[in-house]
């Protein structure tokens, strides 16, 4: 998978808990661990080679972040999902979504552009690729970095915690074999670029109506999954 990061990797890089950490955070994103599976302490102290308590820390960060679900007594769950997860996602995503990319075209610098397009470049290959997984994280970084590059810490968590739906929920109802649906990920690949170019330009408005129809795009994808065929699609959330 691209960009995978394995516990190997450890040699001048980061430490063994932050090597964990987005270990776990990739997947879950990409859905290798199902949501609401049980994260085992002793498993991954056995792969990552650490003791237990930096695995525990490593794992309150998580939780703080919206990946996992701690409470007390009972082992560390993958954070679950639910129709209510669904309906709250359309909810709420457009709000967050555009106050997130109205903020980045406002404060981005020439360097926040340069690193969009890094991880844009990523994306599309991946894309072209066919390589499922590395899509699923490529895109969640690029909203990600939207929303660091917006620089509100109110704002930010909440962005974070969409991003991790929005990712498992792209990957449920993602139909490789389905035309359609492969042309409108090149589609969202050419927005990813708009959306960029609007930042670059501080052109607030515009960036607005992209990342609206961006949304739009991935909304309609998933509900041409759960349609059956021939059956027409509601527009609305």
């Amino acid at each position: 998978m691209s960009g995978n990061i394995t516990s190997t990797e450890q040699g001048g890089g980061p430490d063994r808990k932050t090597i964990l950490g987005n270990t776990l955070r990739q997947r879950i994103l990409t859905m290798q661990i199902a949501p609401g599976s049980v994260l085992d302490e002793i498993s991954l102290s056995e792969e990552f080679g650490l003791s237990r308590p930096p695995v525990r820390e490593a794992m309150r960060q998580l939780a703080g972040e919206g990946f996992i679900e701690l409470e007390a007594n009972r082992p560390a769950r993958v954070t679950s999902m639910s129709y209510q997860s669904l309906r709250d996602f359309f909810l709420i995503a457009p709000m967050i979504y555009v106050a997130a990319t109205r903020l980045a075209a406002e404060h981005a610098a020439k360097a926040d552009i340069a690193g969009l397009r890094a991880i844009q470049d990523s994306f599309r290959e991946a894309v072209h690729q066919n390589d499922v997984d590395g899509r699923v994280f490529q895109n969640d970084k690029f909203h990600l970095r939207i929303g660091e590059i917006a620089n509100n810490a109110f704002l930010f968590p909440s962005l974070r915690r969409l991003l991790i739906d929005h990712a498992r929920i792209g990957k449920i109802f993602y139909k490789p074999n389905n035309a359609r649906m492969l042309e409108e990920l090149h589609e969202a690949s050419r927005q990813h670029d708009e959306i960029i170019d609007a930042i670059a330009n501080h052109d607030a408005d515009r960036a607005e109506a992209l990342i609206r129809a961006h949304l739009d795009l991935s909304r309609r994808n998933m509900a041409m999954y759960a349609a059956p065929e021939g059956m027409p699609i509601a527009t609305g959330v």
